[in-house]
């Protein structure tokens, strides 16, 4: 019981220690402007909040949250490969792959990946 007091002392001491030292550390650099400006898609956040965006920046987002939620959804139908039957596993992916590929098509024919 003594042990695990010393223990659960020792690791708040560490604790308030790190928290003194990081508030410390942190005093110098309060007064920077620049680091304390949020930063936002490489535009300058000190001029005019009004300024035009471009599109592209957003649909390149938005394509690759798709085919990044692609991936986390492939993984685990991977590994649920031993306990399906291979052909309706086949047909899933293949259906899931195809509807991705027809969409990155679409969006290719109607030219929102092209850089102007």
């Amino acid at each position: 019981m003594m042990k695990v007091m010393i223990i659960i002392m020792l690791a708040v001491m560490i604790t308030i220690i790190i928290m003194i030292m990081c508030t410390v550390i942190s005093k110098s650099s309060i007064y920077d402007r620049e680091k304390m400006s949020p930063f936002e898609c490489g535009f300058n956040p000190m001029n005019s909040a009004r300024m035009p965006f471009s599109v592209q920046f957003f649909l390149i987002a938005v394509l690759f949250l798709i085919f990044d939620i692609e991936i986390a959804i492939i993984l685990p139908i991977i590994i649920t490969m031993k306990w399906t039957m291979t052909s309706m596993w086949i047909m899933i992916i293949m259906s899931f792959v195809i509807i991705l590929t027809m969409g990155l098509y679409y969006e290719w024919k109607n030219g929102m990946l092209e850089w102007y």
